[in-house]
């Protein structure tokens, strides 16, 4: 199976890596100045699994001279229309489309362009790209789940499930994707809006006077939007994820709050605003969403300045 990652950056990069390692066909879209950096140092990852440094296949968009298997799209969420377009050479009639993309609002941007292509896919891993360009490893936890959207098997998909078994992570199919992709949602905006509205980790806020309550509101809003607007959480996930997002102690935080104290662009529009929009729609109430998102738009409007 031929596999194109876009993107090369910590999500990408890090399973393309293990793919790549594990002897799987697998290419990495990338712009100039990452392919440059790639084909000088290598790809590095720095991992509790091992670490690993490869010389991977790359190709930029004006070199795509055929189709793929599958296509995994590993970008930020604000850079899917330019990957859309990149990408768009890469895909024929039997290739799968699976994005690694948080949030939902994806979902309806690539199935407009690209159809019965897409299929559903969620990952966990704590990753990072550090100063020198290496992918790192945050924590042990590595996971990719995919399936059809509606549930049902297939053969493209049972495909792809073998492929990505025995690549150095934990590879699952699984016919409830799209819930799955919902709950992940769940967890971003809590825990992103949280970490950012607080400044600070898990175990910090909860120490906080009100900080308890104040995340455990802070999901209930969420939850209520996600259930009306999409697909609602499991019993089983709600629970792992409040014991989670409340425990003493903890040194967690969102990606979204790393970003946010380098100073790096942040994906408030995907995982809260749009969130924010849904809830409008349905007439909710989401006071404390809603102003982690603004707090997000002031530094994003800061960065446009500066």
């Amino acid at each position: 199976m031929r596999i194109l990652f876009v993107g090369a950056g910590a999500t990408g990069g890090y399973f393309g890596g293990r793919l790549a390692q594990a002897g799987r066909d697998v290419t990495f879209l990338v712009r100039p100045g990452r392919a440059e950096q790639l084909r000088r140092d290598g790809l590095t990852l720095l991992s509790p699994h091992g670490d690993a440094t490869l010389q991977p296949k790359l190709v930029m968009a004006d070199g795509i001279d055929g189709t793929y298997d599958a296509v995994i799209v590993a970008v930020k969420a604000y850079g899917l229309e330019q990957a859309v377009k990149d990408m768009a050479p890469a895909i024929g009639p039997d290739t799968m489309v699976m994005p690694l993309l948080n949030g939902m609002r994806h979902v309806d941007v690539i199935r407009e362009r690209h159809g019965a292509a897409l299929i559903g896919g969620v990952c966990k891993v704590a990753t990072t790209v550090d100063a020198e360009g290496r992918i790192r490893q945050l924590a042990p936890f590595q996971e990719l789940a995919y399936g059809e959207l509606d549930g049902t098997p297939s053969s493209r998909t049972t495909a792809l499930d073998a492929t990505m078994q025995d690549a150095g992570f934990m590879a699952r199919l699984t016919p409830t994707i799209e819930r799955e992709m919902w709950e992940k949602w769940t967890l971003l905006a809590t825990m992103g809006g949280m970490c950012c509205l607080m400044r600070g980790t898990i175990g910090e806020i909860e120490a906080a006077p009100g900080g308890r309550d104040f995340v455990l509101r802070l999901l209930d809003e969420v939850v209520r939007v996600i259930s009306t607007d999409g697909v609602a959480p499991s019993p089983e996930f709600l629970g792992t994820i409040t014991r989670q997002l409340v425990q003493k102690g903890s040194s967690m935080a969102s990606s979204m709050y790393r970003d946010l104290v380098a100073g790096l662009p942040v994906e408030a529009d995907q995982i809260l605003g749009d969130l924010v929009s849904r809830a409008a729609r349905h007439s909710l109430s989401t006071p404390l969403l809603s102003a982690a998102y603004t707090h997000l738009c002031v530094h994003a409007g800061r960065m446009a300045r500066t």
